[in-house]
């Protein structure tokens, strides 16, 4: 079969989806609730379904009042057993794969069930709904003429006994794409499931440069590593030369805002495409269905229940919440969902806010802690904590205030994080607590410290010191002193940590 002709039968299949991608957006509440029936339905005999009485469960109004929200911590001692190899706790049959990620508060990484169900109908079907809606906005494609290159993390065993496994959900998705899948990809998953990076980015530049791609899929700061060394391999002065028919990048997992500039210059063609997703260890939420929108559809047929819990509401596991036909638009929600890999009520820790709802599209604001992941580093306000602590106990320095937040890449330097921390007592060698709080995160933050490795994403932290009083300046020039103010400890942008760095440069000065 010709290029031509397997470019022209695969957009073709793929507009096909396209029909049942209208059907959710014309009647998601419909959908919305045929999801939660069958979701109960499958887990009813499982021992949470008998635990909460699932087989008797008639509406939501019931759900909600007899199941628990939860956090990752609340369920842990059941997702361990699940690891171990223990079948029917939360979902049903046995689970073989776990989606690791770090964000928790008393472990370094959490490990997400992601069951068979949630492979085919969630992670596997986003991806085919990408490509769908793609086809459609592009009837003239020629993206499966060529291969997709894309960029995922690593897998590892997990039980030997049980043959089970964890790792990045990108990797888990790589493991099991369908041979068809696998042919119109590059590199290999050999080279794709590396788990040394610097080692992995070298192989993907080396082996895919006389490669036809088509399309990139992957995290922004890992693929402006990638192109940036196939450009050194190259000589080339933009991706296009190597890859004259490079037509769309598929990313997500951080803010793309901070890198769209450097891709505009790695990639300088006004027409090439940007496709948002929202794919998370936890499920596939949502894809950015209209080409010049940075809202993303969300994606009510992947075996997902939601529910959204108002943030001006939030109060961890006793919040109240509402089901999707009760959203307002332009309101903060914090995400929850239950899913078909046996995550009940489960809240996420994103929040979101709609900004339309027929069809329902949402844009993801932020998280309902604090925390910083311009890079996929998912930085928590817990691991911070710890990590002063304990630069603070060694080193003898005492801490008032502080903030960080991100550097981002900029040319071919790697990104970091800058830290303004006022002391109390200073410690008496600053590089020194510098390490340690460095060291320290990597110990408590897989995902930190896997783009510390080698400086390839992350340089070491840059500290500076505050003069005395500054954050309690700052929040008097804002009108903000009194208790239920505070400053913001980890931002995701460098809006608050630019302003407090202006006073302390002006003040030091006498301006």
């Amino acid at each position: 079969m010709g290029i031509d002709l397997v470019n022209s039968f695969i957009s073709w299949r793929m507009k096909k989806r396209f029909h049942q991608i209208e059907l959710f957006m014309k009647y998601p509440h419909e959908v919305q609730n045929e999801t939660f029936f069958d979701l109960l339905h499958k887990a009813k005999n499982t021992e949470w379904g008998k635990r909460y009485g699932y087989g008797d469960i008639k509406s939501y109004e019931t759900f909600k009042n007899r199941v628990p929200l939860h956090f990752y911590e609340s369920i842990i001692d059941d997702v361990n057993r699940v690891r171990a190899g223990e079948t029917n706790v939360m979902w049903p049959g046995e689970i073989k794969w776990f989606a690791k990620s770090s964000g928790t508060t008393n472990d370094k990484s959490k490990f997400i069930p992601v069951s068979e169900e949630s492979i085919e109908d969630c992670h596997f079907k986003g991806g085919k709904d990408l490509l769908s809606m793609y086809c459609h906005n592009n009837p003239q494609t020629k993206i499966f003429s060529g291969q997709s290159l894309r960029l995922g993390g690593s897998t590892f065993v997990n039980d030997a006994r049980n043959e089970s496994y964890y790792g990045d959900v990108s990797a888990i998705i790589i493991e099991n794409l369908p041979f068809w899948v696998e042919m119109r990809s590059t590199p290999n998953n050999e080279i794709s499931l590396m788990d040394e990076w610097e080692s992995k980015i070298e192989a993907i530049a080396e082996t895919t440069i006389n490669d036809d791609v088509s399309s990139l899929a992957g995290v922004p700061s890992w693929m402006l590593i990638m192109a940036k060394r196939v450009l050194e391999k190259t000589g080339a002065s933009s991706l296009l030369e190597v890859w004259p028919n490079l037509e769309m990048y598929m990313h997500g997992g951080v803010n793309f805002n901070p890198y769209r500039k450097q891709f505009h210059e790695l990639i300088p063609d006004a027409n090439f495409k940007y496709i948002e997703t929202y794919n998370a260890s936890e499920g596939f939420f949502g894809i950015q269905d209209q080409s010049n929108s940075h809202e993303l559809l969300l994606m009510l047929d992947f075996g997902i229940f939601y529910e959204f819990i108002p943030m001006d509401l939030f109060d961890g596991e006793d919040s109240p919440t509402i089901p999707l036909s009760e959203v307002q638009l332009h309101k903060n929600y914090a995400l929850v969902i239950s899913t078909n890999a046996g995550l009940w009520r489960y809240i996420v820790g994103d929040t979101v806010r709609f900004t339309s709802i027929s069809p329902y599209r949402v844009q993801v604001s932020g998280r309902t802690k604090h925390f910083i992941n311009a890079f996929g580093e998912e930085l928590i306000i817990e691991n911070a904590e710890d990590a002063l602590k304990l630069a603070c106990e060694i080193t003898g320095a005492k801490v008032n205030e502080y903030t960080a937040a991100p550097v981002y890449i900029e040319d071919r330097q790697s990104g970091g994080h800058e830290w303004l921390i006022e002391f109390e007592d200073k410690p008496g060698d600053i590089h020194q607590f510098t390490r340690i709080l460095d060291d320290r995160l990597k110990e408590l933050n897989s995902d930190y410290e896997a783009k510390r490795h080698k400086d390839m994403i992350l340089l070491p932290p840059v500290l500076r010191c505050a003069r005395k009083n500054l954050f309690y300046d700052w929040l008097k020039q804002k009108g903000k002193l009194g208790g239920q103010h505070k400053v913001p400890r980890l931002s995701n942008n460098r809006k608050h940590l630019e302003n407090l760095l202006s006073m302390n440069a002006s003040l030091e000065q006498g301006v």
